[in-house]
């Protein structure tokens, strides 16, 4: 298969294969090659699972013949599989021949008819959804799967698409969201052998990355490049290992007092000054717990061993945490240290990894300037949506007020 599947690709199959989630998140631009590399290993996953059939799905029906139904013929013909397969059009499937096993093409612009598939033995043990964007959302998505992840014991789940010019799309949304079960993968054409797209194509995008960068990263790069609007432009987001987090020494605590539906987030983070970097650590961020069920979890993950600073506006919850022997202290904003915290934070580069701080990575990324009619940015930080923002700017406090040193 490496001499039909792109290299980018070599450690998801070896994932894929080897069982090591259930569901992939795929995403890229132009020449990607993700389509290509989802169908290049159905046919091979069913040929190591005798009893395993296929469910491939786009938004409308009329679209699977000329897409998703000739790129599977596609990749059985370059596997050398193709004559081993009978192509049916009506039901849209490819059989294969020695067991019976199909690979099932529907829309779900009929919803009816998609819950009334069977096969003839076994079960659906994979799905994929080729331009997840094009479904309703998650919910769609998700009542698809309980239909069809059932009377068996191993399933793969493939969700291919471009992503959305917009960071706020469902799709690019949920691909933020941290599953213990899902492996996100991106690509894009520079990830593909010059030969296999061909001069003409790498040619394109490069004309159209001197004339629209901005349309080049979103088309080719693959790039939710957003509205203009986020208030956070230099967001990092990737895996922190524990093997980094026990070299770091320079840390800061904030804690935002919230009950519901305000949220209380408590951040642990890392400052490293020289690269002007703030690694985001670990997270506290939950509804309707009192202040001493979060003190007792900040005693119990032992982050008692550095000063806390909180919101000021509550000086009785101060109280609580100093009588349970936590070092709080109230932050300081004076005149202008809401602005002065914003600007001092966008100057530096956050690194956050969902899967350590999911609250803070959300509300770091959706986090944009609201506009007025006329769809223009207004100037000053939304009041919303920002408990753990506020956490990570009391959290850095010494470094732009007086009070406080550059540790």
């Amino acid at each position: 298969m490496s001499e039909v599947l792109g290299p980018g690709f070599y450690d998801l199959a070896r994932d894929i294969f080897a069982h090591g989630h259930t569901h992939y998140d795929l995403s890229g631009g132009r020449g990607s090659l993700k389509s290509s590399a989802v169908s290049l290993m159905v046919p091979v996953l069913l040929m190591g699972h005798p009893e395993a059939h296929a469910l491939v799905m786009r938004k409308v029906g009329a679209t699977l013949r000329d897409s998703v139904f000739g790129q599977y013929c596609w990749a059985l013909d370059k596997l050398g599989l193709a004559g081993g397969w009978e192509a049916r059009l009506d039901p849209l499937e490819l059989v294969r021949k020695k067991t019976g096993q199909r690979i099932l093409f529907r829309g779900v612009d009929d919803p009816m008819k998609l819950k009334s598939i069977k096969v003839p033995f076994g079960y659906i043990a994979v799905t994929h959804f080729e331009e997840k964007d094009q479904f309703a959302g998650r919910e769609e998505i998700r009542s698809i799967l309980q239909s069809t992840m059932r009377g068996g014991e191993v399933f793969w789940n493939f969700e291919s698409y471009n992503p959305p010019l917009s960071r706020d799309n469902w799709a690019n949304l949920d691909a933020m969201e941290p599953r213990p079960d899902r492996l996100c993968h991106k690509s894009c054409y520079l990830d593909a052998p010059r030969s296999w797209l061909g001069e003409a194509f790498f040619q394109e995008a490069e004309r159209l990355k001197t004339a629209d960068e901005r349309a080049w990263r979103h088309e080719y790069m693959g790039e939710a490049v957003g509205t203009g609007g986020n208030v956070f432009q230099r967001l990092e987001r990737r895996a922190i290992t524990d093997g980094e987090i026990s070299h770091m020494d320079r840390i800061y605590q904030g804690v935002d007092f919230g009950w519901y539906p305000d949220k209380y987030a408590f951040l642990r983070v890392h400052y490293d000054s020289a690269r002007e970097r703030i690694y985001l650590l670990d997270e506290h961020y939950v509804n309707c717990e009192s202040n001493r069920e979060t003190g007792a979890w900040i005693r119990e993950k032992g982050y008692f061993d550095r000063p806390i600073t909180c919101d000021s506006a509550e000086p009785k919850s101060i109280a609580d945490y100093r009588d349970m022997g936590l070092p709080a202290r109230g932050a300081v904003k004076g005149p202008g240290s809401v602005s002065y915290g914003f600007k001092w934070l966008q100057s530096r580069t956050i690194v956050v990894d969902p899967m350590r701080t999911p609250g803070a990575w959300a509300e770091l990324s959706r986090y944009e300037y609201e506009r007025d009619r006329e769809g223009r940015p207004v100037s000053g930080y939304p009041d919303r949506d920002d408990h753990a923002i506020s956490a990570l700017r009391y959290a850095m406090e010494s470094f732009f007020t007086r009070r406080g040193t550059c540790a």
